[in-house]
């Protein structure tokens, strides 16, 4: 019989889905390390919430009796997805279970910021009854700035919008369009910190926003602003914050996720504007009870039907799919990948194009793939799974074509993107060895296979370029591996993409876009 452990503390609900469905379930929260690693290889899943940390050594541990790994929850920081994905185990999560829970604590806190709830419920209970020093704001009329306008974020809006209050929005994939759809105004961040009140944190962490509250911005805001942060502790630079609001310049701060957790110490700790909860922002009854129940379900159907939903590491498709669509799956990714990565502006549309053989299998998986590889620069934890539902919360178009008829290649996809600003398409294929190459970058023919560091190069076709390119490349450590070239005529626009040993830092690109004819100068990874 198929085996489940769950380790941490979940609605019994969770347990009650699997033994409806045949599943042995055990429950075991609290283990220590060790513990869990001791037994991990009696189960064939594993349900978690955010207490369990899934480290390479339980995995190893599983001795390849693991098969799936489900959270029941949005985060997966806890599970380390590289040790997993090498021992074939597919790690699951709940996406949109906590969704409302998360933005109306981040509302709840807002208002208790405002209104200095906490600090007054203190004093009151210590018969004070200080009501002269307990002054608040109306949040009537004033601005909120939400930093991330997806999922979270969309509901955090609306919800603010019924309060009276003027929102504005920075998100790099917020549309016009979809700023209209919900009653915002779109701005970049500068001038949301510059005009706002109230700010509000909804974004994922990554490289892009880690540290995004950070000294440098807080002299940007507005003095008496209010920061709001229900989202990931690595958002804002506590110590910066601390600052302000001891120097006056922040009025104070609602602070749900720390740097650190369990957070024992805090640098915001003992601080009487700041209002400060332990991580509870999927913390009620409704939620607990829909995430259980979605983990739960996706285990189950996984372990019995082999059914994939919400996977952060496998493609949704059926067995009898998966030995044809396999060598597209890397493909797809590295297309949306490499259109992701230069794109600078707001998504407006995505088109895919299936030409030849591919246009005969099921491309939905290949789609999401696609999608995945394109949002995942910016918006960090997108999957194939949740990257449609992302794209239609942003307002991007997304439109698949097939055409069974053969051109240059018996097989090609070619992925367009428009932006506000500019359009972009690159086309690729397999090759014989199945194994991943572009042809077309921008209408201009090339082949290149991509490898993990890449600088991609748009100049004018003139000489020298190459020489002074090598100089430069080879005065900054950078080993060129592959050289690879294109032009769309003699003397006219050019395209190169080199694959090089080493990462390119921003010193190099620098002194690469300094050469004479480069237009755009950009660094790859895969």
């Amino acid at each position: 019989m198929v085996k489940v452990l769950i380790s941490d503390k979940m609605s019994p609900r969770a347990a009650e889905v699997f033994r409806d469905r045949g599943v042995e379930v055990d429950e075991k929260p609290g283990l220590t390390p060790e513990a869990l690693a001791e037994i991990i290889g009696q189960y064939d899943g594993l349900a978690i919430r955010s207490s369990t940390t899934v480290t390479p050594a339980i995995v190893a541990a599983a001795k390849g009796q693991l098969k799936v790994i489900g959270r029941a929850g949005i985060g997966v920081d806890n599970i380390d997805q590289e040790a997993a994905t090498a021992q074939g185990v597919c790690v699951m999560n709940t996406p949109f279970g906590n969704s409302i829970t998360t933005a109306e604590h981040a509302i709840a806190m807002m208002m208790a910021l405002a209104r200095q709830i906490p600090a007054a419920d203190r004093s009151t209970h210590a018969g004070k009854w200080e009501k002269n020093r307990f002054m608040g704001v109306e949040l009537y009329g004033k601005v909120l700035g939400v930093i991330g306008c997806g999922n979270i974020g969309a509901i955090v809006c609306d919800r603010a919008i019924g309060l009276k209050m003027r929102v504005v929005a920075y998100d790099p994939y917020l549309t016009e369009e979809r700023a209209v759809d919900l009653g915002v105004e779109r701005v970049d961040l500068d001038e949301l910190l510059a005009r706002a009140d109230f700010i509000t944190l909804h974004t994922p962490l990554n490289d892009a926003t880690r540290g995004i509250i950070n000294a440098e911005n807080i002299a940007k805001m507005k003095t008496g602003v209010r920061i709001v942060n229900c989202a990931r502790g690595g958002l804002l630079v506590e110590e910066d914050l601390r600052a302000a609001i001891d120097s006056g310049h922040v009025a104070g701060a609602a602070v749900d996720v720390f740097s650190s957790e369990p957070a024992k110490e805090n640098v915001l700790f003992g601080c009487d504007a700041v209002v400060a909860t332990p991580h509870l922002g999927a913390s009620t009854d409704e939620a607990q009870v829909n995430v259980a129940v979605q983990v739960a379900e996706q285990m189950s159907d996984y372990l019995l039907t082999g059914a994939i939903s919400n996977a952060l590491n496998m493609a949704s498709v059926s067995a009898e799919e998966a030995p044809r669509l396999r060598p597209y799956f890397n493909l797809a990714r590295e297309l949306g990948s490499f259109a992701g990565q230069l794109t600078q502006h707001a998504l407006k549309s995505v088109h895919i194009e299936y030409q030849g053989h591919v246009a005969g299998l099921n491309t939905r998986p290949l789609t999401a793939i696609v999608l995945e590889g394109l949002l995942r620069p910016l918006i960090g934890n997108v999957n194939m799974i949740n990257a449609p539902v992302v794209a239609k919360d942003r307002g991007i178009e997304v439109r698949e074509t097939r055409d069974e008829g053969t051109g240059d290649y018996q097989t090609l996809i070619r992925v367009s993107v428009t932006t506000e600003a500019q359009d972009r398409d690159v086309a690729g294929t397999l090759f014989a060895d199945n194994r991943p190459r572009i042809v077309q970058v921008k209408g201009i023919k090339l082949e290149a296979e991509l490898v993990k560091h890449m600088l991609y190069l748009t100049n004018e076709d003139k000489p020298g370029l190459i020489g002074a390119l090598g100089t430069v490349l080879g005065e900054g450590g950078v080993n060129v591996a592959t050289f690879h070239l294109g032009r769309s005529e003699e003397g006219g626009d050019a395209i190169a993409l080199i694959g090089t040993d080493q990462p390119i830092d921003e010193a190099v690109l620098t002194a690469v876009r300094a050469l004479p004819h480069v237009g755009q100068a950009q660094a790859l990874n895969f």
